[in-house]
């Protein structure tokens, strides 16, 4: 069978390198994350042989071979790509087992749009899988960022102010409204926001039903609580909160346990993709609040969720910060993966909050603040140093860099304080 992925149209994604450096270090990798983010065309380009699980000729003919003779469908030419494993979850363990008898570095790759209650009936694949997540498309992915500005660049004090194109708008909430799904960057405006909005009502019609079919899922209390989730993109609230959103909001109510089966079946279809707290030093004596900022892997569900297109989002600017939030730490996180990295968010109980922290693999952090404007990034950068400065004052480390990351605008530079300040859309890893 012709592989999926063809090497001359493939567009390069962030996480290659993960993948590349993992399967020099594993016997297989596990590539996950939402549906349509692009993992089968990706791992089919890592990939010198493959086996689709779902493939529908032949009656699922795939699909019962796996069930029958899973160590039959591992053997290929490696690194050898099993698609929507999930689908047939004895081949976790088969994997494992595998990959221990022969004893080489990157031999499967595994990828899922979901994952079953559990992953391994026997073991857990630990030290034999590594999973890798994958997202959404950033805008440098896509080809909606310069790049002119390498958050790399940015740790190592690497940095040139410049004036760069207008950004205007109307051209961030239609990257907002239209997601980074690979399929969809091409769309125009008044199509960007169908895609998403699709995306959505499957998953509350079909995909929960697939992802368990023991569970009786409602359609209704799915959405409910999406839309819940989506009036409260980008802030930290807790699941009492969100009960009491839907009842202030909707007029109905739904249980805390329900809630809570809900959220596990959504973060197991990776729509979920949260920031969690951070604190510099666990000897500080700041109390850091503990709860995780809520975000969905991409924020045009939020929008598809709120029926938001692109225009009524710029009716109601409010509301578009918080979107343009989530696409902004979106982003972060998948450049600080790259780098090894990861995305964290800071809020203590003297009121003290950064928007974005990445912290790095050697300790150092760089902390950032969001704004939808350049108009506002003066005011950003004075709110950055003194919260960092309050934390270094407690006991904490100072960062490696302040930056504060807009929309809107046209330059980038370095103000007087030596804080960062440069646009989304001229960002890379």
């Amino acid at each position: 069978m012709d592989k999926i992925s063809n090497v001359l149209e493939y567009k390069k994604r962030m996480v290659d390198s993960l993948i590349e450096r993992y399967l020099e270090i594993f016997g297989a990798i596990c590539i996950e994350g939402p549906k349509w983010c692009g993992k089968t065309w990706t791992s089919s380009y890592h990939a010198n042989s493959e086996f689709l699980v779902g493939d529908p000729r032949g009656n699922f003919s795939n699909r019962l071979l796996a069930e029958m003779e899973p160590y039959t469908v591992l053997k290929g030419e490696t690194p050898r790509l099993i698609d929507e494993w999930q689908e047939v979850p004895s081949l976790w363990d088969a994997t494992r087992a595998y990959v221990d008898r022969s004893v080489e570095k990157g031999q499967i790759i595994l990828t899922g749009s979901s994952t079953p209650q559990r992953k391994g009936i026997l073991h857990s694949g630990t030290g034999r899988i590594k999973s890798i997540r994958m997202n959404t498309m950033s805008l440098y992915e896509s080809g909606d960022s310069s790049g002119d500005i390498s958050l790399k660049d940015l740790c190592e004090h690497n940095f040139k102010s410049k004036i760069l194109n207008e950004v205007t708008l109307d051209k961030i909430a239609y990257l907002i409204a239209r997601g980074g799904w690979p399929g969809n960057i091409d769309v125009t405006e008044p199509e960007c926001f169908e895609l998403a909005n699709s995306y959505m009502e499957n998953v509350a019609k079909t995909d929960l039903k697939i992802l368990d079919k023991d569970v009786d899922y409602s359609e209704q209390k799915a959405k409910l609580i999406l839309k819940s989730l989506a009036r409260n993109e980008s802030i930290t609230v807790s699941n009492q909160s969100i009960l009491k959103d839907i009842i202030e909001n909707d007029t109905e109510s739904i249980s805390k346990n329900t809630l809570v089966k809900y959220l596990n079946a959504f973060n197991r279809m990776f729509l979920l993709n949260n920031q969690e707290p951070f604190s510099s030093n666990i000897r500080s004596s700041l109390r850091v609040k503990q709860m995780e900022k809520r975000h969905f892997s991409d924020p045009a569900m939020a929008c598809a969720m709120l029926k938001l297109t692109p225009k009524k989002m710029m009716n109601d600017l409010n509301t578009m910060g918080f979107m343009f939030e989530g696409l902004v730490e979106r982003d972060l996180s998948i450049y600080a993966q790259s780098i090894g990295g990861k995305l964290f968010h800071y809020q203590d109980y003297k009121g003290n909050e950064i928007d974005a922290i990445i912290e790095l693999e050697d300790g150092n952090w760089c902390a950032f603040e969001i704004k939808l404007g350049l108009n506002k990034a003066e005011e950003g950068a004075k709110n950055l140093i003194k919260v960092c400065d309050d934390i270094v004052c407690n006991g904490g480390n100072e960062p490696l860099i302040k930056c504060v990351i807009y929309g809107v605008g046209n330059m980038t530079y370095q103000n007087k304080d030596g804080v960062y300040i440069l646009p989304i859309t001229a960002l890379k890893n």
